[in-house]
């Protein structure tokens, strides 16, 4: 008999916009000691639709509604820990924010940046994240 697993789904989100007509990616720093550089992420709710769950996570973590454009980047991630199975879903997001419209939840980020891809890359410690953001960048350049 197979043991019970607890299914969660999950999204990161990474948000960019274009500056001087280059992709820059917005990444956050976790308020908490020893965190990385990483994309908005979160859970999806019960019964929560997926664009619902992005559109939730962006709001409240940096204050944006809409994307003018979201990308599914189409790549899965699924890991298990214990009797915890993830399928995070990975999505671009494209904001075109004016000065003062973002709001970075300061309780949950303690730092943000916006950044070009020669530093975003190596900035993000997953390699899940990594291969999304080159997924995301290479999409950018061939629409």
């Amino acid at each position: 008999m197979l043991p019970n697993r607890e299914l969660c789904h999950r999204i990161r989100v990474f948000v960019y916009r274009f500056h001087e007509s280059q992709p820059n990616y917005l990444l956050l720093r976790a308020a908490q000691m020893e965190s990385f550089w990483t994309p908005i992420h979160g859970p999806i709710g019960f019964g929560e639709q997926l664009v619902s769950a992005i559109r939730r996570e962006v709001m409240d973590d940096i204050g944006l509604a809409r994307p003018s454009r979201l990308i599914d980047l189409e790549m899965p991630t699924r890991w298990q820990l214990g009797d915890e199975e993830t399928i995070e879903w990975v999505f671009g997001f494209h904001a075109q924010p004016k000065a003062g419209d973002l709001r970075v939840d300061q309780n949950r980020w303690c730092d943000f940046r916006w950044v070009q891809f020669p530093e975003a890359y190596p900035s993000l410690e997953l390699d899940y994240d990594r291969a999304a953001i080159m997924r995301l960048h290479t999409m950018l350049h061939t629409a």
